[in-house]
């Protein structure tokens, strides 16, 4: 099981914790992480694009002028996408992006990227996270003693509205709760700072 050193806000060292071998000693599997991005990245996705067919752009169903004899190319109707305000032939209409992945799959994805996360370093456990007030210059220097790059996701056992409120302002920093952490956030951002609680839980729910 790796050991790792368990930090208070003040950046000191104040004790070890165990973690879970089966969370966070995965082997990696870059096929797996991508495929995770791709569909995490998809279901972002609004697909709201629309764009009018000719049957729904406005003007009337006449033809605009006779089949011969004028010299000119012959049209049936201003709606064809010919015209200029016609209807569009080959445009986006709403739909889904989704894309399904298995739960098992989806774990085992969540569990390569924490592992590659603390073999690479890019790991920190916390005590406990507590800030009196909603303050983002308190955030700043709680993220300064503990070394962190600009971009860090910063993850509790719940969703605290203080922390989320205190790091919004700043970018590149994201505050989760344990249950909304997923293979992109960790992979996006250069450090994962979680609480002791957390990481209890995602071993939990993991694990």
């Amino acid at each position: 099981m790796p050991r790792v050193p368990v930090y208070n806000l003040q950046g000191e060292a104040v004790g070890e914790i165990e973690l879970s071998d089966s969370v966070f000693a995965v082997p990696m599997n870059s096929g797996l992480i991508h495929q995770a991005v791709v569909r995490h990245l998809a279901n972002r996705r609004l697909g709201t694009a629309d764009t009018k067919t000719r049957a729904e752009v406005s003007g009337g169903g006449r033809k605009p002028w006779r089949q011969k004899g004028t010299g000119r190319a012959r049209q049936g109707s201003i709606r064809s996408p010919l015209w200029r305000h016609g209807g569009v032939a080959f445009g986006p209409h709403p739909r889904s992006y989704a894309q399904d992945m298995p739960r098992k799959m989806r774990r085992l994805a969540l569990k390569v990227a924490l592992s590659e996360k603390l073999r690479s370093g890019g790991l920190t456990v916390v005590e406990d996270i507590k800030l009196p007030e909603p303050k983002t210059k308190q955030m700043v220097n709680v993220l300064r003693r503990l070394g962190a790059p600009k971009k860090a996701l910063i993850v509790t056992a719940e969703r605290d509205e203080l922390v989320d409120r205190s790091a919004r302002n700043l970018p590149g920093v994201l505050a989760s709760g344990a249950l909304g952490l997923n293979v992109y956030d960790v992979l996006n951002h250069d450090r994962l700072i979680i609480t002791k609680d957390a990481v209890a839980k995602v071993e939990e729910v993991l694990g």
